[in-house]
C-alpha cells in the first residue's frame, strides 16, 4: 500500500496522469452506464408491454360466438359438447396477462374476466344439471350470452389500455433520451476543456524542469561546476533529478580539486575516465530523448528513463567512493543499459546475471561500464540487426569472475592481437579496457587478469577475474 501510495502520489508524474485519467473517464463512464441502465430498464419495460399485447392477440377473436354456439347446440340437444376448452383456454391466458401487467387498468381487466370465467364455468354447469329444455334456453339467453360477451368486452379493453400504456412509455423514452443527449453534451463542453487545460498544465509542469535541467547540463558540459539551487518543480522524480544533477557538480567538482593534489599519472587516468564516463553528449542525448517521449504522450517510458537516469547519477557519485561493492556496480550498469535501451531498442537486448553471494565484494567504481560501452560501440553498432549483451558474475573459488559478452561484429584474430597488446602495455591514450585494467592493477597488483575472446560476426567476451577479499585502507584509490 505504501508502495502505490508512493507511485500515486500528486507529487509525481505517474500520480498527476492517473489523476488526469480519472477526471476524465470516470464522468464519462458514469454517465454511459446511466444512460445504458435507464435504456435497458425502459426497453425491458416496452418488451414486456409489447409481449403482452402479442400475447392478447392470441385471445380467440370468435369466443363469444363458439362458446354460445356450442351451448345452444347442446342445450338443443344437437351436441354432447360444452365449450369447457374455450373457458379454459380464456382463463390461462388472462392468468399469463395479470401476471406480466403493470398497468392498473389492465389489471384490473384481467381480474374481471378470471371472474367473469369462473361463473361461466358455474352456469355451464348448472346447464349441465338442468334437464328441461325451457330451463336450459333460460339459462342460456340470462346467463351464458351475457358473460361471454363481458369476457370479449374486457379482453379487448386490455388491449387498449395495453397500447395505451406502450404509447406512455415510448414517449417517455423518448423525452428522456433528449435529456440525457442533451446532458452528456453539457458534460462533454464542461469537461473537455477542462480536461485539455491539465493536460497542457501537466506538459508544461514536465516540459520545464527538463528544459531547465538540460539547460544546466549544458553549462556543466562547458564547466560550470559551481553550486546552482535545484530547479524548482512539485515532481518528486524531477527533483530528485535535479538535485543529484547540483550533487554531481558539486562533488565532481571537489573530487577535481582533489586529484590535482594527488600523483600525476594516477590523476591523469581519472580525470580521462571521469571525462569519459560524464561524457555531455550523453546527457544532452538522454534528456532530449526524455522531452521526446513527453512530447509524443509516452509519459511512463520517460519517467523510467528519468529514474535510471537518477539511479545512474547516484551509483556514479557513490557518495565519493572510488571503490564500491559488486552490487553497487551492478546498479550503475542497470541504470546505464536502462538508459541506453531507449536510445538503441532497435539493435539491443541485454541482460544481467549476478550472483548474490558475490555482490560484497570490492572493485574500482567504473569498472564494468566501459566494457559495456565497447560492447555497445564497437560490438552491436557496427552490426546490423538487433544484437544482445549478457552481463555475468560468478564465484570461481577465492576469485571473482566478471564478464561482459555481445554478440555483435566480434574481431579478427588481428584485431584483437593489437587490442591485448594495447592492454598489457596500459596504453594511456586509452579510456576503455587499458585504464580498467590500469586501475584493476593498482588495486589488486598481479592477482587479477582481464582476458578478451573474440569472434568475427559472432561477438565478443571480456572476461574480469578479481580476489573476493582484498585488504583496503580507505576506499580511495586516487
Amino acid at each position: 500500500m505504501k508502495f502505490l501510495k508512493g507511485r500515486f502520489s500528486k507529487h509525481t508524474v505517474q500520480g498527476k496522469m492517473f489523476r488526469l485519467i480519472l477526471q476524465m473517464f470516470v464522468p464519462i463512464v458514469a454517465i454511459l452506464i446511466i444512460l445504458f441502465t435507464l435504456i435497458l430498464t425502459r426497453n425491458l419495460m416496452y418488451a414486456s408491454v409489447s409481449g403482452n399485447i402479442v400475447k392478447a392477440s392470441g385471445f380467440n377473436q370468435n369466443f363469444k360466438a363458439d362458446v354460445d354456439l356450442k351451448l345452444y347446440l347442446y342445450v338443443s340437444g344437437s351436441s354432447e359438447e360444452i365449450s369447457w376448452t374455450d373457458v379454459s383456454d380464456a382463463r390461462n391466458l388472462a392468468e399469463e396477462l395479470l401476471k406480466n401487467s403493470k398497468n392498473a387498468e389492465s389489471r384490473k381487466a384481467m381480474n374481471n374476466v378470471l371472474t367473469l370465467c369462473d361463473n361461466l364455468d358455474n352456469y355451464m354447469h348448472r346447464i349441465e344439471q338442468t334437464r328441461l329444455y325451457d330451463e336450459r334456453m333460460k339459462q342460456l339467453e340470462t346467463n351464458i350470452y351475457g358473460v361471454t360477451q363481458l369476457i370479449e368486452d374486457y379482453m379487448y379493453s386490455y388491449l387498449y389500455y395495453e397500447a395505451g400504456e406502450m404509447a406512455s412509455i415510448q414517449k417517455s423514452l423518448d423525452i428522456m433520451l433528449t435529456v440525457e443527449i442533451a446532458f452528456v453534451i453539457l458534460v462533454m463542453v464542461i469537461l473537455t476543456p477542462m480536461v485539455l487545460w491539465r493536460a497542457v498544465r501537466l506538459g508544461r509542469d514536465i516540459s520545464n524542469p527538463i528544459v531547465a535541467m538540460n539547460n544546466r547540463v549544458k553549462e556543466i558540459g562547458q564547466g560550470d561546476l559551481t553550486a546552482h539551487t535545484p530547479v524548482k518543480t512539485d515532481d518528486a522524480t524531477l527533483s530528485l533529478l535535479s538535485i543529484g544533477i547540483e550533487d554531481m557538480a558539486e562533488k565532481l567538482d571537489r573530487q577535481i580539486d582533489l586529484n590535482r593534489q594527488e600523483q600525476i599519472r594516477l590523476r591523469d587516468i581519472e580525470l580521462k575516465l571521469i571525462q569519459a564516463q560524464i561524457n555531455p553528449h550523453f546527457l544532452y542525448n538522454t534528456l532530449d530523448a526524455i522531452v521526446w517521449l513527453i512530447e509524443i504522450g509516452k509519459n511512463e517510458q520517460a519517467e523510467k528513463m528519468v529514474t535510471s537516469l537518477s539511479s545512474y547519477f547516484r551509483s556514479f557519485l557513490s557518495d565519493g567512493k572510488d571503490i564500491v561493492t559488486v552490487a553497487e556496480e551492478k546498479t550503475h550498469i542497470e541504470s546505464y543499459l536502462e538508459i541506453q535501451q531507449v536510445r538503441y531498442r532497435d539493435i539491443m537486448e541485454y541482460e544481467i546475471s549476478i550472483d548474490p553471494e558475490i555482490e560484497e565484494a570490492k572493485l574500482p567504481k567504473l569498472t564494468m561500464q566501459p566494457l559495456v560501452e565497447n560492447a555497445i560501440y564497437h560490438g552491436l553498432k557496427p552490426k546490423r540487426g538487433k544484437g544482445h549483451i549478457t552481463v555475468t558474475g560468478r564465484a570461481e573459488g577465492d576469485f571473482v569472475v566478471l564478464e561482459v559478452q555481445d554478440t555483435g561484429a566480434g574481431m579478427s584474430q588481428e584485431e584483437l592481437d593489437q587490442l591485448l597488446k594495447r592492454v598489457s602495455d596500459e596504453d594511456t591514450t586509452s579510456f576503455g579496457l587499458p585504464s580498467v585494467y590500469k586501475r584493476l592493477k593498482l588495486l589488486y597488483t598481479e592477482k587479477c587478469y582481464l582476458d578478451i575472446e573474440s569472434t568475427p560476426d559472432a561477438g565478443t567476451t571480456v572476461r574480469i577475474r578479481i580476489p573476493r577479499k582484498v585488504e583496503v585502507a580507505n576506499e580511495t584509490i586516487l
